[in-house]
């Protein structure tokens, strides 16, 4: 089990929320801020599992708390960022993970699909941002998780949910720019990573999960929270000062093969 130490609190004094943060890359991003010293909002839909990544982080030294948001809902959001604020004294981070999976063809996938994915993606996005802007002006950092499926040269069966994640850079972009003037930084990652799916995935067609790995440079999927974490409080930290509007890879190296 990790333990927390003081001379790797590159985030002391932070307060980060980190949506879609009970399970998977969400969690592992949760607990690579909290292990740099940051106060972590563990956001998610689920109780259960939000509270025992919060319980987590506080058994190995951290502070964490969890809270129950549907980003999807305005109302509910704007409700989430007043009661982090209120519960922290304040908010620094933001990392908007969390998003509802849309994969198929695209003659395959359903309207309320494609709508459940844009919702949950840029809009809810979008949203956050605006929502949290106020409390970031003067120092804050926003990373938003968007996926190699919106650079492949063929996105075949990924072509909604790489659209929203697409729309997810752009507005990234966008926000890095317009936002420069009031002290806010953001970026994106591509992060790809071990999870719940790709296991089952590995199981079930083993044959063609090992293509896909002999695709990744490094030859492994990254952890959530020991590799695509740490690129998240790089991101978050005074180490990346001068990066803003950037796309980082944290992928093993599988997009500079595409």
């Amino acid at each position: 089990m990790t333990t927390f130490h003081a001379t790797a609190a590159v985030l002391a004094g932070e307060t980060a929320i980190v949506t879609g943060a009970g399970q998977g890359i969400g969690r592992g991003i949760a607990l690579a801020l909290a292990a740099a010293g940051a106060d972590v909002a563990v956001v998610g839909r689920t109780s259960s599992t939000i509270t025992a990544v919060a319980d987590e982080i506080v058994a190995r030294g951290g502070r964490a708390e969890p809270f129950v948001c549907d980003v999807t809902d305005g109302v509910a959001v704007d409700g989430l960022v007043s009661a982090v604020v209120g519960e922290f004294g304040g908010l620094t981070v933001l990392v908007n993970n969390a998003m509802a999976a849309a994969h198929g063809l695209l003659l395959d996938v359903d309207e309320a699909t494609y709508r459940g994915a844009m919702e949950s993606g840029p809009t809810a996005t979008w949203r956050m941002m605006r929502a949290c802007h106020p409390h970031l002006s003067g120092h804050g950092r926003i990373v938003n998780l968007g996926s190699a499926a919106g650079i492949r040269w063929d996105p075949s069966g990924t072509g909604a949910y790489a659209a929203a994640k697409e729309a997810v850079r752009v507005l990234t972009r966008t926000a890095a720019c317009e936002w420069a003037r009031d002290g806010i930084r953001v970026n994106a990652i591509l992060p790809l990573a071990n999870s719940d799916t790709m296991e089952e995935w590995f199981r079930l067609e083993p044959e063609a999960a090992q293509g896909y790995l002999a695709t990744v440079p490094l030859g492994r999927l990254g952890d959530p929270e020991t590799d695509i974490g740490p690129a998240v409080v790089f991101l978050c930290s005074d180490a990346s000062r001068y990066i803003t509007g950037h796309t980082l890879a944290a992928d093993g190296g599988q997009a500079l093969v595409r």
